[in-house]
């Protein structure tokens, strides 16, 4: 039985994502906060609701007969999840201006992943998320950053579906005061000291976050830099998918591989990698590395 917490289940209008494509925007590494439960067979064999939080709000989609559904809980509007789907951009747009037509490997990226894009999450949320990344898959990263929001963050009123997430991550003000060694607890390993520290200096440094956040690229990613624990690969991972920065382009593993294999970049590091995507993609080499990378962890091995 449905709780009376969530609203009615209504199309979703301007975004028609395949089944692989919404899980791989929702789950394939720019968000941690979304999970799914497979209610009854869903569109193409997958999970068919995706429960999703962020700041304060709390949201699920749903394919339903091949189209986008969504409800949300008390204190999310419609408008609130439609900016954090980057409905402010014209996506078909951008993909079209992408090098493709002289690009075979990029092409095929884009034709196996239509309608996939990059999500606009809050920026703070984001730099705490991708602080707990180093060296960590997926699923550990999501453990984490659930055991921050269980033990650290604000309840969240949602619905009574078991399983489903009930608060929000810690802020950075909140995180400033808690001793490094509960951080540990939530599996951070030598992570909890990188945002302790981080904590510490925005708690010193009030608007500081916020301020980077609007810089030009460039100046946002050096001063990303100075933070204990990040890297040019954080900062990347946090422009593009934290502050909408379509210039960032974060060189991981997969990254490395499909430049190495698709482009002969055989022994590049991730810097040099970074500077060819920036300079081969241009200004929306983000958008270019969200297909390489999607099309690289599904068929990689080919």
């Amino acid at each position: 039985m449905r709780s009376a917490a969530w609203s009615d289940w209504r199309p979703y209008a301007g975004w028609s994502p395949s089944a692989d494509v919404l899980a791989e925007t929702l789950d394939g590494g720019q968000s941690f906060a979304w999970r799914s439960t497979a209610v009854t067979a869903g569109d193409g064999g997958a999970p068919l609701v995706w429960t999703g939080r962020w700041l304060n709000h709390l949201a699920q989609l749903r394919l339903q007969g091949g189209k986008l559904e969504w409800r949300t809980a008390p204190g999310t509007a419609l408008a609130d999840l439609r900016h954090y789907l980057g409905e402010a951009i014209d996506w078909p747009v951008l993909v079209d201006s992408l090098p493709w037509r002289s690009d075979a490997h990029l092409a095929a990226a884009l034709a196996a992943f239509p309608n996939l894009r990059i999500l606009r999450q809050p920026f703070g949320e984001t730099l705490l998320c991708f602080l707990c990344s180093a060296t960590k898959q997926i699923v550990q990263i999501k453990q984490m950053t659930a055991l921050l929001a269980e033990r650290h963050g604000e309840t969240i009123k949602h619905s009574a579906i078991s399983g489903q997430p009930s608060a929000s991550l810690p802020t950075w003000e909140k995180l400033a005061k808690i001793p490094e060694a509960e951080l540990r607890g939530c599996l951070l390993g030598f992570r909890a000291r990188y945002i302790a520290e981080t904590a510490k200096f925005l708690d010193r440094h009030p608007g500081w976050l916020e301020e980077a956040e609007h810089l030009p690229y460039a100046a946002a990613k050096e001063r990303l830099i100075e933070l204990p624990g990040v890297g040019e690969k954080v900062a990347d991972c946090v422009l593009l998918f934290g502050a909408g920065r379509l210039e960032a382009f974060p060189v991981d593993t997969w990254v490395l591989k499909s430049l190495a294999r698709r482009y002969g970049l055989t022994g590049w590091k991730p810097a040099q990698v970074a500077h060819f995507g920036r300079t081969h993609f241009g200004a929306l080499a983000g958008l270019a590395q969200q297909y390489l990378f999607a099309w690289e962890r599904k068929h990689g091995g080919r």
